[in-house]
């Protein structure tokens, strides 16, 4: 058997890449190998490597050396999770065939796809198709479409550390089996970073027993130099948000020292924010920098991912839109701006910089308050010992289900014998037990046991011709593929100028709250509404100097288990003798203010904070697991403590710790502190704690809009979330109440536990509150730790007073009490 070096496709690629002074990297002639001798498998390697063409011209010398087994039509299927990602491969991929010689077309289908290049794609298939996972499913909606896929030699799934943990990746997980069921030859790669559990995530994109698979890992690592921006003075009674305005002054020599910086935020919100202070601070940047970020109109962010890598702009604020695959040569530097929440996260950000192999990431981290400080350097310490978050994959999601198969019966009709075979021969569906498939067919075709009687409901039937389950109403089957897919959002208003220009979308509970000729920003540009028409705002520009910025629903990042682990392990060290990290040395008048006034608690130990002040009694407790775990503990905490006596509480957290507030003193002692927080009865208290049937009812919206128990998007209109939220309430108290065994109801309490609950990670929290030595402390005044939990409960309450004033009055008064 010949080697893959001396085969003419090698070669040809080979002088290919010598003609523009390339050779390939270990693990791109490795995939190329195990590809040739028809294996499946995960490509692992960092940004800026080569990824896209480790796999890409895999199939290229493949079909170089086999040309008589590649038939017409689509030969490689492209997944990404981003639209933005597959217009940039798409571009690339073009390039190298048209150089190499070949007659091959490479061409994008996705929601911005013009219809009529979606006719041409329909009657004559390209031969590599870049596409996302909706619109994979809503191409099985066609009829006649198994034509298209019959001949596909590959599919590859880009990013697929970004699919595997969500419905997406489901969605994926179906859409390749469908494919191999189509084209027998099909192999199948996944093209990822790292994450914490590679060999699950292979096994999750193919776990096929009759499959050759393998990891292909780069030897290659980038080199990463992390930097921290410290503030002029360390604040020993920080608070989250204002220190980062106050550092512009460090941002703007980085920006001109530099020919293109990716500034992160987090949310849309604080990106919207710092394009303001930037340009406030610096005029003449104006045309320099842009925003970015997944609310702006799209053809404004073509624009800038086009300027940034002709070189137009200096700087671009972003958010997570940016995160992922688009290739920005020009980027030599990334800024994070405040905490990046997770550890892969901040590696995949900071590889946008430096984009060559052999350049260094540059990333620098600015605080937003000082104990962010203590994060760059968990982070540090996990990116020296390369550890990542592992991913973890989505099982028996009943909603997703459901609407494959009536995706399935809209498009060419289905055999249920067949289908139920194919689902479980995927990850995600192979404990599905014939039990529960024959519900979902008694539920696509009668609505189940309960919605039998309503017509809407019957949406598949069985053709007794063809022998197959079908949709035969037009209307079903348009309604269907107008809401396919598994993202369900708050409804959108698109926002445009009196004289047509389309600005961006907003969401509509925060439109909903402002009246006409309230000024808020958008885009970098400060509006003023106009009137509101149907699911449009117009506006005008704005003169007004101040304006209030959007908040978009869940911007608020988790803090991840593997980065709290990290960061408690950094306090465990702060006042270590003789340490030498820069973050713990200039944080040491504040670390050493929390000491002596109350306690640092070691890697071992479990600190509470017993605080008096004038507005009641305070309990301070510190997990340090994120935002969301806290909400879920302070809930669970606060009804322990009721059952010991009868008492309200005021809750606020941030991702460190939680307050309890009381105008009763607080009954807990040393005496009764363990079993406040002990593990057992975990889960049943933190049921009693919350509201846990409302909780899966809002839960049930996003399941009954993916099922298609409620329609979101209709011609010419779209529900909005309030009346979304009221159809599907009615539907999930109608089963709770009369068939408590709806599969579409326990996913709801399923999810509700697993994601918002976060009952795994609740329960490994309390274990290690268990192994630990609990410190209760009082303290005279806030602490370093406490004040700013304090602070962010200032920013939910109504008060004439701004913000920053009655932050620098609680300072004043508790800053003498701790020194």
């Amino acid at each position: 058997m010949r080697k893959l070096e001396e085969t003419s496709g090698y070669q040809i690629i080979e002088d290919w890449m010598a003609s523009k002074s390339f050779s390939p990297f270990d693990f791109q002639l490795k995939a190329w190998k195990k590809y040739a001798n028809n294996y499946s498998g995960l490509v692992v390697a960092p940004t800026g490597f080569g990824k896209t063409y480790s796999m890409f011209l895999a199939v290229v010398i493949d079909y170089l050396n086999n040309p008589d087994s590649y038939k017409k039509g689509c030969k490689l299927l492209w997944i990404s999770p981003l639209r933005s990602l597959a217009k940039d491969l798409q571009k690339a991929m073009q390039t190298a065939i048209d150089e190499i010689g070949l007659d091959w077309v490479a061409s994008v289908r996705n929601g911005d796809t013009p219809q009529n290049i979606r006719r041409q794609q329909e009657r004559k298939m390209p031969d590599i198709l870049l596409t996302t996972p909706e619109t994979m499913h809503l191409l099985f909606t066609q009829k006649n479409n198994s034509r298209w896929f019959k001949n596909v030699q590959c599919v590859v799934v880009d990013e697929w550390h970004e699919l595997l943990s969500t419905k997406r990746g489901v969605l994926t997980e179906l859409a390749v089996a469908r494919i191999r069921s189509l084209s027998k030859n099909v192999r199948i790669w996944g093209i990822s970073a790292t994450i914490g559990n590679l060999e699950e995530a292979k096994e999750v994109l193919i776990p096929y027993s009759n499959v050759k698979t393998t990891i292909i890992t780069s030897k290659e690592k980038k080199k990463l130099k992390i930097v921290s921006l410290l503030p002029d003075e360390v604040e020993v009674l920080p608070w989250a948000g204002h220190l980062g305005a106050h550092m512009i002054k460090k941002v703007l020599p980085i920006i001109y020292e530099n020919t293109t910086t990716l500034i992160f935020t987090n949310t849309r919100s604080q990106s919207e924010l710092w394009y303001q202070l930037l340009l406030d601070s610096d005029p003449d940047l104006a045309g320099q920098i842009a925003i970015h970020h997944g609310s702006i109109d799209k053809k404004l962010r073509n624009w800038i991912e086009d300027a940034i890598n002709d070189q137009l702009l200096k700087a671009v604020v972003c958010t997570s839109s940016l995160d992922l695959g688009v290739d920005f040569k020009p980027v030599d530097c990334v800024i994070q701006i405040g905490s990046a929440k997770g550890i892969a996260r901040f590696i995949q950000r900071a590889g946008r910089s430096g984009h060559s192999p052999y350049e260094v990431s540059k990333v620098y981290c600015l605080p937003t308050h000082s104990l962010q400080l203590i994060e760059v350097s968990a982070l540090k310490e996990a990116v020296k010992r390369k550890d990542v978050e592992s991913r973890t994959p989505v099982v028996l999601p009943y909603d997703v289900l459901v609407q494959f198969l009536v995706s399935l019966a809209v498009g060419e009709g289905f055999d249920d014998t067949k289908t139920f075979e194919l689902l479980r021969q995927t990850h995600a569906y192979s404990q599905l037990s014939i039990e529960d498939f024959k519900w979902a067919m008694l539920f696509i075709t009668k609505g189940g046991n309960t919605l039998k009687t309503y017509e809407e409901f019957h949406k598949v039937v069985f053709d007794e011709e063809s022998e197959l389950y079908k949709v035969t109403s037009r209307r079903i089957s348009m309604l269907h593929r107008m809401n396919v897919g598994a993202i369900v959002s708050d409804a959108m208003l698109k926002v445009r100028f009196m004289k047509g220009g389309f600005v961006g979308m907003i969401e509509e509970y925060f439109i909903s709250k402002l009246k006409s000729g309230t000024p808020f920003v958008l885009a970098g540009r400060v509006l003023e509404i106009v009137h509101i028409k149907e699911m449009t705002v117009f506006v005008r520009k704005s003169s007004s100097k101040k304006a209030i910025t959007p908040s978009w629903k869940g911007g608020r990042l988790p803090l991840t288990s593997y980065l709290s682990h990290y960061l408690r392990l950094k306090l465990n060290d702060a006042l270590e003798p003789g340490i030498r990290e820069r973050e713990l040395k200039f944080l040491n008048p504040l670390l050493t203010a929390q000491n002596s006034n109350s306690h640092i608690p070691k890697s071992d130990e479990f600190l509470v904070e017993k605080i008096k002040t004038r507005e009641g009694f305070h309990l301070f407790f510190y997990p340090f697991e994120g935002r969301l775990v806290h909400e879920i503990m302070a809930s669970l905490i606060a009804y322990r403590i009721s059952k010991i006596k009868p008492i309200t509480f005021t809750i606020a957290m941030n991702d460190y710790g939680f307050d309890l507030l009381s105008d009763q003193e607080i009954p807990v002692d040393e005496l009764n502190i363990k079993e406040i927080l002990s593990k057992e009865n975990l889960m049943q208290d933190a049921i009693a704690s919350v509201n846990a049937s409302e909780m899966a009812n809002r839960k049930f919206r996003d399941i009954a809009v993916i099922a298609g128990l409620v329609v979101q998007s209709q011609p010419g209109k779209r529900k909005t979330n309030k009346s979304l939220q009221s159809s599907s309430g009615l539907i999930f108290r109608v089963l709770e109440d009369h068939e408590p065994n709806n599969l579409l109801v326990r996913q709801a309490y399923t999810e509700v536990f697993n994601e918002q609950l976060e009952e795994a990670r609740l329960q490994e929290a309390f274990q290690r509150i268990a192994r630990s030595k609990i410190i209760l402390k009082e303290a005279s005044g806030y602490t370093p730790l406490s004040f700013p939990i304090k602070v962010d409960s200032l920013r939910n309450t109504m008060s004439n007073e701004k913000l920053i004033d009655r932050v620098k009055r609680l300072q004043n008064q508790h800053y003498k009490l701790i020194q």
